[in-house]
């Protein structure tokens, strides 16, 4: 961020002083005049009369500088926006005595200003022309931007056209054609599918023209450079949107071309689509791929992501999407050919935290997508909510002023007005790359869902919509009165769509098969990458295994810095440490493990991605994915030697979100699946504040809308005593949500394994999430470690038997993670030799055909265990048991910590405490312990 934008303490101080001065009635330029004129109007909502000392012209000019101000800042709060409304409240402060001014001075001319580039004009003109621009069907907000060059801009563009577009009259057939078309649409499913949920567009079906013309926009988009007067073509290539389930078929139907005959046959009672791996989703939130047509034959590619009813949970995943097709597809151009375009409702924008996240991504290096444009479908109600209950700002938009959005609030009974804000906003969104924010006041005809009756909570309201003209037929009868089109030729739109509908119908109740195929294959989004994303689980080991001159050359990269770099000495002392145990094969520790299974996956030709709080250098220090220079702040970035692409290697610290950054990272693991994508929790029970992502995408997507993502988390697990909020990463949660292979859950015990599992995510063809317990203790633990022949000649293992043992073993300990090394320190300080200590690494999918040959190996044991650090109503006991007792035969026992409502204790002692009873309990052993 270019600090220098903002305000520092001098000039706040010296623009303080000036202000006293101008109260004082001291003689200032002009152009301070005007900017405190106008600063209070707009402000206090009042005109103070000047000192005796001021001149009376001055003082006049600066009344109409700050009129100018005025409407320019809140002339909003009186534009004509809400379609129930006959009459608009007038705002006070825009009243004629309150800006200053009398009835005998309206034909007196002065100086604009900036307005107009200081045209001369009357009062009487000048707030007519202002009344005009800010305060008609389309009002506007943007003097919260701090950059002048962007105010400007939307000045230029508004001013002098007096905000009234002028559409030819082929394009206003066009606005009118999609609305009849949006129309027909809904009212045919009303009469056909009847009481059947759709979440209608009904009074917002000014929708679709405005997405029309956002595609019809693309192709012929320009941007200006303002140093250099410059023009240049910067058009969108491909378009991702993010939607609540209202106006979703519509938006199918009309402007991604998804075949109706599909559409109706998802509404038949007895459908069950064939072919797909899962249980589904309800119609409204499947997501769909397409690429439209633009009346001028340019081809864009629109991506409609599928989402739940969590709404705006689906805005990182638009981001995050986003972000990985500009790199998969678009490379070396601009951002700003890839739109991200999200549609939001009033109430969920208000009331969605993730918005704010998401918002706050927006100008953040890792996140950056040229600007996002949001469309707000504002029906002025949430499921029975009215807006005074539902938010506390007078705008549900108010949360785009944290990141200098201009807003365009829009009258959505003005399609022509919409669509000219429409056209406003992605060319703004185009010349600065920045988010800009639509508010289109609409109405919801019909109740929540169809079989809603929206009467018994807001009466008064729906007696106002239920009375209330069509779009189409308002702005039919303004088109046919102004003579740019005829009521022929509206009837006949209106019947060939209704016509066209019920063709599609008939067609599909005539066809022999149960079930059609759509011409776009209601494809995932997905990238065509060949990836499988369907069936069993693939147990077979895959080519994990690295070359020791290939782990040499990583190792070498990763241990010598630049010679004329100044690292920091401690950092320098373990590089020096690092490369002696490689070089000696003395032990690779955990983090050093990570860097080369990135290292090696990066010589291999793939990407690396991690993104999280405090990742570049780890929550523990593990890490130090990038090094600084302590004298100049330079920073070196070793890994990226090993890409070819700068970009190939990317480490992010993340702002302090977990639903924000998870759902970007998921949405940009399944735009580029052969990346290592990966997210990581600053402890593993933050991963609490994304658990819509988890469970809502990341583990039932496959299930949902056929589309999984090979996203890795890495959530720092285990019980070290620092209390409840920095222990569990909450395994037995994601265990719960373990079906039908959709997901892979780890809880390793060795750097290898962990080298392993990463490589394993790029390897193969198929992608599923990886959720891995990391360690915080094993991180410098010394029994932890593993030696170069494990990177070099093995493979990941999903169980790790006990070879240990010189007698069979009666007892079978199961476990996993760090609690393996507390049993096996204490298996040998009490010279137990009957014990075997058997390691699950990957619970989930749990390799059973293994479990069974380990099993069979430790023939004659009659006791089975399940040691973990968990309390017994948490970790893996819950679901391993079952799985235990089905393969021994024998009812498992339970050793770990008694049941709790809280994930850990706040006392160290009591830590230490419950440690050794469970130790205890693993073994049998009873208060010898110390």
């Amino acid at each position: 961020m270019n600090r220098s934008t903002f305000a520092s303490q001098w000039n706040s101080n010296l623009i303080e002083d000036y202000y006293r001065q101008w109260q004082e009635g001291k003689g200032l330029d002009p152009k301070w005049n005007a900017f405190f004129q106008g600063f209070e109007v707009a402000q206090n909502g009042n005109y103070s009369e000047p000192s005796d000392n001021r001149s009376v012209d001055s003082s006049k000019q600066a009344r109409v500088i700050g009129a100018i101000y005025a409407y320019r800042s809140i002339g909003h709060t009186q534009a004509q926006l809400n379609p129930l409304e006959d009459e608009v409240e007038k705002n006070p402060r825009l009243k004629l005595d309150r800006l200053g001014f009398e009835e005998k001075e309206l034909n007196d001319v002065y100086h604009t200003g900036n307005y107009l580039n200081g045209k001369q004009m009357s009062i009487r003109q000048l707030l007519e022309d202002l009344e005009t621009t800010y305060c008609g069907s389309l009002g506007i907000e943007y003097l919260h931007i701090q950059e002048t060059p962007q105010r400007r801009w939307l000045q230029r563009e508004i001013e002098p056209i007096l905000n009234q577009p002028n559409f030819k009259q082929k394009a206003q057939q066009r606005i009118l054609e999609k609305i009849l078309e949006a129309e027909a649409f809904e009212d045919f499913l009303h009469k056909t599918f009847v009481g059947q949920k759709r979440f209608s567009l009904e009074g917002a079906e000014t929708l679709i023209p405005a997405l029309d013309a956002i595609l019809e926009l693309c192709p012929q988009l320009i941007v200006n450079d303002d140093k250099s007067d410059a023009v240049q073509s910067l058009p969108i290539e491909e378009i991702v949107i993010g939607m609540p389930h209202r106006g979703r078929l519509n938006v199918l139907s009309c402007i991604l071309g998804k075949s109706n005959q599909f559409i109706f046959q998802e509404f038949s009672p007895n459908y069950i689509r064939e072919g797909v791996y899962g249980d589904g989703d309800v119609k409204y939130h499947l997501g769909y791929d397409s690429k439209v047509t633009t009346s001028g034959g340019k081809e864009i590619k629109v991506s409609l992501v599928p989402n739940p009813s969590h709404l705006e949970s689906v805005d990182p995943v638009v981001q995050g999407y986003s972000r990985a097709v500009h790199r998969r597809d678009h490379w070396g151009k601009d951002r700003r050919s890839v739109l991200p375009l999200l549609i939001h409702g009033d109430a969920a924008i208000a009331g969605q935290g993730v918005v704010s996240e998401v918002l706050n991504l927006s100008q953040l290096n890792g996140y950056k997508t040229g600007g996002t444009l949001h469309f707000v479908v504002n029906n002025q109600i949430g499921f029975t909510t009215d807006p005074a209950d539902a938010r506390s700002s007078r705008y549900c938009t108010d949360i785009a002023k944290m990141i200098e959005a201009p807003i365009f609030h829009v009258n959505g009974d003005d399609p022509l007005a919409v669509v000219w804000a429409t056209q406003l906003a992605v060319r703004f969104r185009q010349n600065f790359g920045k988010d800009v924010f639509i508010d289109m006041y609409c109405y919801r005809r019909r109740g929540h869902n169809e079989s809603d009756e929206p009467s018994f909570t807001q009466p008064r309201l729906y007696k106002k919509i239920k009375d209330h003209p069509l779009i189409s037929k308002t702005l039919g009868e303004s088109m046919i009165s102004a003579g740019s089109i005829s009521k022929q030729e509206v009837d006949q739109t209106q019947d060939h769509y209704r016509k066209e509908f019920k063709e599609a119908l008939d067609e599909l109740k005539h066809r022999e098969k149960s079930e059609i195929t759509d011409p776009q294959k209601s494809k995932a989004v997905q990238a065509s990458t060949g990836f499988s994303f369907q069936g069993s689980y693939d147990f077979s080991p895959l080519p994990t295994p690295v070359a020791f001159e290939q782990l040499a050359k990583v190792a070498e990269v990763l241990t010598d810095p630049p010679k004329n770099f100044n690292l920091n000495p401690k950092i320098h002392r373990q590089l020096k440490e690092k490369k002696e145990a490689f070089e000696n094969d003395s032990g690779i520790d955990w983090g050093f493990a990570e860097q080369l299974a990135w290292g090696t996956v990066l010589l291999e030709g793939n990407h690396v991605r991690l993104s999280g709080q405090d990742s570049i250098r780890g929550t523990f220090s593990q890490r130090h994915a990038i090094f600084y220079d302590v004298d100049n702040y330079n920073a070196y970035i070793p890994l990226q030697k090993l890409a070819e692409e700068e970009e190939a290697f990317r480490v992010y610290n993340s702002s302090l979100s977990e639903a924000a950054v998870m759902g970007f990272e998921y949405g940009y693991s399944l735009g580029c699946p052969e990346v290592l994508c990966m997210w990581e929790a600053q402890f593993g029970d933050f991963a609490n504040g994304a658990q819509v992502i988890i469970d809502q995408y990341l583990t039932s997507s496959e299930s949902k809308w056929s589309r999984t993502s090979g996203l890795v988390l890495l959530l720092p697990h285990g019980y070290e005593g620092q209390g409840p909020e920095h222990s569990s990463a909450r395994l037995e949660r994601f265990l719960q949500a373990c079906a039908e292979d959709n997901i892979q859950v780890c809880n390793l015990t060795t750097p290898a394994q962990y080298f392993h599992a990463l490589r394993r995510q790029v390897k193969g063809n198929q992608r599923r999430p990886l959720i891995i317990m990391t360690p915080k203790s094993l991180l410098r633990a010394k029994e932890a470690v593993s030696y170069l022949n494990d990177f070099t000649q093995e493979h990941f293992k999903p169980i790790i038997d006990d070879h240990s043992l010189e007698a069979p073993a009666q007892r079978l300990v199961f476990c996993s993670g760090k609690v393996y090394y507390g049993l096996l320190a204490e298996r040998e300080v009490q010279g137990i030799k009957d014990t075997a200590l058997i390691r699950i690494e990957r619970l989930y999918p749990l390799d059973r055909k293994t479990l069974q040959g380990i099993l069979d190996n430790h023939k004659g044991y009659n006791e089975v265990v399940w040691c973990q650090e968990e309390p017994k109503n948490m970790g893996a006991w819950g679901y391993i048991a079952p799985i235990l007792k089905e393969l021994t035969g024998i009812e498992p026992r339970y050793a770990g910590r008694k049941p709790s409502a809280s994930p850990a204790p706040g006392s160290l002692a009591r830590h230490k405490r419950s440690e050794i009873d469970l130790l205890e309990d693993a073994f049998a052993l009873k208060g010898t312990l110390k």
